[in-house]
This record gives structure tokens, sequence and C-alpha cells, in this order.
């Protein structure tokens, strides 16, 4: 039996596809970067190295939040520009520095606060001290009073 040329081509490249569908299932993948791999980050002097993106901007989203304030309040860049765009790694800025002071200050009050006080859990943050403000709170605010006692009624006294 003779098979036409076109016939011959369709069975080739029905083969050939075939092939290359089962190599592809037993290749072992590419290693390629994890879904959240880590930039080579190229000035971290307090965070440690093998901090991965989305604690970093977790930590960069709680001191924005707490001390009100944006990005480029530390890092080199154009406000309201793309965060693509920004300078992370530079030094340029006094706040960034200050920052990094502040941390380990920080990190130093946790590793004492439980011994001081007496209690394990015993922690500050950022919040503690800012409250939203670029400025920390330099007066520590007096501790809640507790609630009035209701007023306790007249005594009753008998009429003669």
């Amino acid at each position: 039996m003779k098979l036409r040329t076109p016939t011959l081509a369709v069975v080739a490249a029905g083969t050939a596809f075939g092939i290359s569908v089962a190599v592809a299932q037993t290749t072992p993948p590419q290693a390629g970067p994890a879904p959240f791999a880590n930039p080579p980050y190229k000035n971290l002097k307090v965070f440690p190295q093998d901090i991965t993106r989305p604690q970093l901007l977790s930590n960069m989203k709680l001191f924005s939040q707490s001390l009100g304030v944006r990005c480029t309040f530390c890092h080199v860049g154009q406000e309201g520009a793309p965060l693509s765009t920004l300078d992370f790694a530079s030094d340029a800025k006094q706040h960034k520095l200050i920052a990094r002071d502040m941390l380990r200050m920080a990190h130093r009050l946790n590793t004492e606060l439980p011994t001081i006080t007496g209690d394990p859990s015993a922690k500050i943050n950022c919040y503690t001290c800012h409250r939203g403000s670029e400025k920390p709170a330099t007066e520590i605010p007096p501790p809640p009073t507790p609630a009035a006692a209701p007023a306790s009624p007249p005594a009753k006294t008998e009429r003669g």
C-alpha cells in the first residue's frame, strides 16, 4: 500500500508531537525562581539577608502605618511614581538612617523588656511610641482611670 505525501506528513507530525509530549512529561522541570523569591537586596543593614519579600513588605507597611508616612519618607524617589522607580538601596535620606537606629533600639528593648517587666510577652513596635506620627510621643500618657462608681442613692430617712 502506497501512502500519499499529505498522509505521510500528517503521520510524521503526529508522531513528532507525541514524542515531544512524552519527553516533556518525563523531563524534570527546569529550576525557576520561586513565586516569592528574594530579589538580591543591596543594602540591608538591620534586617537579616535571608528575609523573605513578604516579611520585608510587611515590615515596611508597619513603618508606614505607625509613622503615618509613605515610602519616599525614607527612600529616594518621586512621590506618586511607581515603586519600581524608587532607589530602595540608597542611604541618601536621613530618615532611613534614623529608622535603622530605631530598629536597633526596639530590638534591644524587646530583648530586655520581658526581664524588666516580668512579662514574657512584653514587646514594643514603632506604633508604641509614634502612634501614627512622624515624631515619637515624648510624654507617657497617664494610665486610664477606672470608671467612676455610680453615685449611691440618698439615704432614706423616716419622718415622724
